[in-house]
């Protein structure tokens, strides 16, 4: 008899005859449609095989092909239906990519788990279709910022009992949003190595903070250059020594100060990206980000990408540059029509550099 337990929109199918169930989702919504994309995970899944194909994101260079164990996905499983206390017959709702780790671990937590799995094809608004809210939702920043944007769709998002969001960096306005909400809101730390998060903070309510709390079994430490080292045995097979810049506190967690490779050098002096975007994000009232292009004097000139057709006014970018420390001001603007992301949603730091240096050599020719 299978461990696991396939139950889809209320329906429970049998885990022996995987093949029907690819039939009916086919004849029910397509053979392009995201539940055939769905069907044939889970009937990879419960292949004998014991290994599984991942792709990293690419968020700061190209993707990579992983081959994991499900026994370890399993164990990823188990740690986060414990942390959020997760029972069978939980709704779980599923609208990330199912090429990345965060969308596979949402279908294996709701058959390790028991879980109801709601399927919504990959949006922007992913609970706009919706009547009910999910016990369980695993969003981006961006879904959020969309869901918060729709009154219907964010009376929505306040009634998901256990609401986590991973693949980006939590903005300051959204947090405010969310501090209020009556549920659990976590924000995630993981990667595609260790088989989606293994710590998480909380975003609202008196718990609320800036530090991450690691699952069980999983022990941090700092590399000399102040990354963060992780030790998580039930996921990862050896130690894993990350780009992420952190400080711990004296009760085993840990903050994020920015990535290793998002370090700036501009003429000497380290910057970090995300502290200079953290900064501007309440003085600037569009999206963007900061990035760098070759400068032969600084080394790295700072940019600032914007999203939209046009520059944005002088005036406004000098007031706001002016509240900076002065090697944290962006020595050039470039706009673009969209900035740049990655299939998860994260920001694309290796093409957000492409287009600042693509855009500058254009003003030099």
């Amino acid at each position: 008899m299978s461990p696991y337990r396939i139950v889809i929109g209320g329906d429970a199918y049998a885990t022996d005859d995987t093949a029907a169930l690819r039939e009916d989702f086919r004849r029910r919504y397509g053979t392009d449609s995201f539940e055939a994309e769905l069907a044939d995970f889970i009937a990879e899944w419960l292949a004998p095989d014991p290994l599984l194909k991942v792709h990293t994101s690419g968020s700061t260079g190209t993707p990579k092909e992983l081959w994991v164990e499900k026994e370890r996905m399993v164990n990823s499983a188990r740690l986060t239906l414990g942390f959020l206390h997760l029972q069978p017959g939980d709704t779980a709702l599923l609208c990330m990519p199912l090429r990345y780790i965060a969308g596979k671990m949402v279908v294996i937590r709701s058959l390790v788990g028991g879980l109801d799995l709601l399927p919504v094809p990959p949006c922007g608004h992913p609970l706009a279709g919706l009547e009910r809210a999910p016990h369980f939702a695993a969003l981006v920043p961006m879904q959020v910022f969309n869901t918060l944007q729709v009154p219907e769709e964010a009376a929505l998002l306040r009634q998901v009992r256990h609401l986590i969001i991973g693949g980006g960096a939590i903005p300051p306005d959204m947090a405010a949003a969310l501090h209020g909400f009556p549920h659990a809101v976590w924000s995630t730390y993981g990667m595609t190595e260790t088989l989606s998060h293994i710590a998480l903070r909380r975003l609202n309510g008196p718990e609320a903070s800036d530090w991450y709390t690691p699952l069980a079994d999983v022990r941090i430490r700092l590399s000399a250059e102040r990354t963060l080292i992780i030790a998580a045995p039930a996921v990862c097979a050896e130690e894993l020594t990350t780009n992420d810049i952190a400080e711990l506190d004296g009760q085993g967690r840990f903050r994020i100060l920015g990535r290793k490779d998002n370090t700036l050098n501009t003429g000497g002096v380290k910057v970090q990206i995300e502290q200079v975007e953290e900064a501007l994000r309440p003085l600037l009232p569009f999206p963007f980000f900061i990035t760098a292009a070759p400068d032969p004097k600084f080394g790295d000139r700072i940019v600032l990408l914007a999203e939209g057709d046009s520059l944005p006014p002088v005036g406004l970018l000098a007031e706001a540059f002016a509240q900076l420390p002065p090697y944290w001001r962006p020595r050039q603007t470039v706009c673009t029509p969209r900035l740049p992301y990655t299939g998860t949603g994260k920001p694309d730091r290796a093409k957000a550099r492409e287009l600042a240096r693509a855009s500058i050599d254009r003003k030099t020719d």
